[in-house]
């Protein structure tokens, strides 16, 4: 009887090890140089193909989507440090050397991780319009053990109906691109997601400061960011933030708001080839 009970314990462990929601989806194309292409907050890792597509070097994409966007299921909190965990563990797994990560706003974040982390693993970094530290842009001074998931304006936005989500999304999705047809896009990509991993993983990533890792970075970066409000400040931001990250070269793209593939395809697809095929 001893025993029984033992085995029905183990595969009830085994069961709950096998069943749990993974944090990241990936999709792999092609053959060649691995890149991981990493995509922001409530974004696709679809949003990557059209990109493929105006890459000239030989490459074999790793496209990532994360838990609670998209469809796909959503995972319990920490939600951020949970995704950055599982992409460590899918690189070791995979045993992918000579990695190329290309991320944009979160996974951008990411990826200055994962380099951090991975030093032997990464190559080379393209972050497309991610600052190391949001909350010193946006709440400047607070710090990280002042940000809660229990706090008043995370209980409104989850409080929300549709209706008054949308006009949130709405006014979210106009500040982040000047091309018109793609804000009806970025829309449907904010209602679809999990509502409170919308809420809760966006207070992980203003918790998230990679300012102190930066000087551990061997990667050659190249960073694309956005010249909204005006170029000045926002390179000014741009080299503040990374200012102890060694080997980098920063391009701001012009007339351009966060999505910069969107509102500069061209000029970001040659930025993007011009440093892949630069040894």
């Amino acid at each position: 009887m001893k025993t029984f009970k033992i085995t029905i314990v183990f595969l009830a462990m085994m069961s709950l090890g096998f069943s749990q929601t993974p944090s990241i989806k990936t999709e792999v194309l092609g053959k060649g140089t691995p890149i991981i292409y990493l995509p922001g907050f409530t974004t696709p890792g679809s949003i990557w193909k059209e990109t493929i597509n105006n890459i000239t070097l030989k490459n074999e994409a790793h496209l990532i989507s994360y838990a609670g966007f998209n469809g796909n299921d959503p995972i319990a909190m920490p939600w951020y440090n949970t995704i950055k965990n599982e992409l460590v563990n899918y690189i070791k797994n995979h045993k992918l050397k000579n990695v190329t990560i290309i991320g944009h706003s979160m996974g951008g974040n990411l990826a200055t991780e994962l380099a951090s982390t991975l030093p032997n693993h990464i190559d080379k970094l393209i972050i497309v319009d991610a600052i190391p530290c949001m909350r010193e842009l946006m709440m400047p001074g607070v710090p990280a053990s002042q940000i809660q998931y229990e706090s008043p304006y995370n209980k409104q936005v989850l409080a929300m109906n549709e209706e008054q989500f949308k006009q949130t999304a709405t006014m979210m999705a106009q500040n982040m691109t000047n091309t018109p047809e793609k804000i009806e896009t970025l829309i449907e990509w904010i209602m679809v997601a999990d509502r409170k991993t919308y809420v809760y993983g966006y207070t992980d990533l203003l918790k998230v400061d990679l300012r102190p890792t930066l000087n551990s970075i061997n990667a050659k970066t190249l960073i694309l960011g956005a010249s909204f409000p005006n170029v000045e400040i926002a390179q000014s931001n741009f080299e503040k933030q990374y200012a102890s990250l060694a080997n980098k070269t920063i391009e701001m793209a012009p007339k351009s708001r966060h999505f910069i593939m969107f509102d500069q395809p061209e000029w970001f697809y040659k930025q993007v080839n011009a440093f892949l095929t630069n040894e």
